[in-house]
C-alpha cells in the first residue's frame, strides 16, 4: 500500500519550431525561451522540433539549475526534435520510432528525413511512478488532401500500443506533443478510446487562452492562412492528455496558453501556442471504474473499424506504387537491353551512351520506390493487423455486454469542456 499521497505537477509543451537556416528568428525565440523557462517553476518542460542540438545543448546549459536533468531523443537522420528538462530526478528513458513516417521522395516536406518517434521517461515522485511520453506525429499538410493520413492513424496507434505496454508499473500517465490531429480525427480517437487518456483542455477546472483551445492561430505573426486552411481562426493540434489508475485521483486545475505573442516581448516563441498545465494527484476513487492497466475504456466498433478501412486503403495504394514501379523497372531494364544492342552496332554507339545514364537512373529510381512502398505495404498490414485483432476483441467484448461503453469525451463539441468533481 502506497503512503497518502498529494502531488503538484506543472507541465510546459511547446512546438519549438527550431529548424536551423529555415526558421525566423531561432536564435532571439530559443534565448528567450530559456529566460521563460529559468523564471518559470514547471516540474517538465517538454519540447518539440528542436532540430538543432546545438540549441538543445544551449538550453541544457542554460537550465542547468532549475532543471538538472535533460534528454535530446535521437532518430532519422534530421533527429526526432524531441527533448525534456525536469525538475526531477529522470528514472528511466526509453524512445519508439514510429515505423511509417511519410515518404522520401517528399524532400519538401521533410518528415520522413526527421524520424518522428516517441520519447518516455520514468518519473518517482513522492512514491508516485510518473510515466511521462512526448510525441510528434507526422504533419497534415494539406487537409482536403491529405496523402499522409494512414501513416497519421498508423501512428497513433503504434503509439497508443506503446503507452499501453510500457506503463503497466505507473501511477500516472502524462502524454504531451503535436499530434497534428484535430480533436475529432480519427487518429486522436482512436489514441484516446484505447489508452483511456483524459484531454487537459476538455477537463480543465480553469482555462485561459484562445478560443476553442487552438494552439495555431491568426495572431501569431508567424502563422499564415495558408497554414490555417479553413480554419481561420486557428487549429488545435498540439496536447495534454493524462490519467491515473485506480486508487488515484488526477485533475487538471489549471491549463493556460500563449496567445500569439510573448508575455513580455511581443514576438512569439515559436508558430505555436505554447501548453501550461498545472495537475494534481492525490488518493482518492477511480475517475473511471475499469482495470488498473491497459485501455480505461473499450475502443469502439466504429472507430475501429474505421482505422482498419483507412489502413487498407493504404495498403491499396503503397500496392499500385509497387506495381507501378515494377514497370517502370521492366522498361529501364528493356531500354538498357536496347541500348547494349545498339551500343554493339556501328554508328549508334554514341546516342547509346547518350541514353545510357537517363535509363540506369530510371531502373534505379523505380527499384527505390519498389522498395520503399514494399516496407510500406508490409508495415500497414502489421498495423491493419493489429487493429483487426482489436476489432475482433471489440465485438466479443460488444456481444457480451448489454451496453457498449465509449470513451468518455468522444463527439463531445471541442468547446464543451467538462468539469472534473
Amino acid at each position: 500500500m502506497k503512503p497518502n499521497i498529494s502531488l503538484r505537477l506543472r507541465v510546459f509543451n511547446l512546438n519549438c519550431w527550431d529548424l536551423p537556416y529555415l526558421s525566423k528568428h531561432r536564435a532571439d525565440r530559443m534565448k528567450r525561451l530559456g529566460d521563460f523557462l529559468n523564471s518559470e517553476s514547471f516540474d517538465l518542460a517538454l519540447l518539440e522540433e528542436v532540430w538543432s542540438e546545438k540549441d538543445f545543448q544551449d538550453l541544457k546549459q542554460k537550465l542547468a539549475v532549475p532543471y538538472p536533468a535533460a534528454h535530446y531523443f535521437r532518430s532519422g537522420i534530421i533527429g526526432s526534435g524531441l527533448c525534456v528538462f525536469s525538475k526531477h530526478p529522470i528514472q528511466e528513458i526509453s524512445q519508439h520510432v514510429y515505423t511509417l513516417n511519410g515518404y522520401p521522395y517528399m524532400v519538401h516536406h521533410g518528415d520522413w528525413f526527421c524520424g518522428k518517434a516517441v520519447g518516455m521517461l520514468v518519473l518517482h515522485l513522492s512514491g508516485l511512478v510518473l510515466n511521462v511520453y512526448v510525441t510528434h506525429l507526422h504533419a497534415e499538410y494539406n487537409r482536403q488532401k491529405d496523402i499522409y493520413l494512414t501513416h497519421r492513424v498508423a501512428q497513433a496507434w503504434e503509439l497508443a500500443q506503446f503507452i499501453h505496454h510500457t506503463s503497466k508499473k505507473a501511477d500516472v500517465i502524462l502524454l504531451c506533443g503535436d499530434l497534428n490531429m484535430h480533436p475529432g480525427d480519427l487518429g486522436c480517437c482512436l489514441l484516446k478510446e484505447y489508452t483511456g487518456l483524459h484531454d487537459a483542455y476538455l477537463s480543465t477546472q480553469d482555462f485561459k487562452g484562445p478560443e476553442g483551445g487552438c494552439t495555431m492561430i491568426k495572431h501569431n505573426c508567424y502563422v499564415s492562412q495558408q497554414d490555417l486552411g479553413p480554419f481561420p481562426f486557428g487549429i488545435r493540434i498540439d496536447y495534454v492528455l493524462y490519467k491515473a489508475v485506480p486508487g488515484f485521483y488526477i485533475s487538471c486545475k489549471t491549463l493556460r496558453t500563449t496567445t500569439g505573442h510573448h508575455p513580455n516581448h511581443g514576438t512569439p516563441f515559436s508558430d505555436h501556442e505554447a501548453l501550461m498545465a498545472t495537475f494534481y494527484v492525490r488518493h482518492g476513487p477511480p475517475q473511471n471504474p475499469g482495470p488498473p492497466h491497459g485501455p480505461a475504456e473499450k475502443p469502439s466498433l466504429r472507430v475501429l473499424k474505421e482505422a482498419c478501412m483507412e489502413l487498407g486503403l493504404g495498403i491499396s495504394r503503397a500496392r499500385w506504387w509497387t506495381a507501378f514501379a515494377s514497370y517502370m523497372i521492366g522498361l529501364g531494364l528493356i531500354l538498357l537491353m536496347l541500348l547494349c544492342v545498339l551500343a554493339a552496332r556501328e554508328g549508334a554507339s554514341e546516342a547509346a551512351i547518350l541514353f545510357w545514364s537517363p535509363s540506369v537512373g530510371l531502373v534505379l529510381g523505380a527499384g527505390a520506390v519498389f522498395l520503399f512502398h514494399i516496407k510500406e505495404a508490409r508495415g500497414l498490414r502489421s498495423v491493419q493487423a493489429e487493429l483487426q485483432h482489436a476489432l475482433r476483441k471489440a465485438k466479443e467484448s460488444h456481444d457480451l455486454a448489454p451496453v457498449p461503453q465509449l470513451a468518455p469525451f468522444l463527439g463531445l463539441p471541442e468547446g464543451d469542456r467538462v468539469e472534473e468533481q
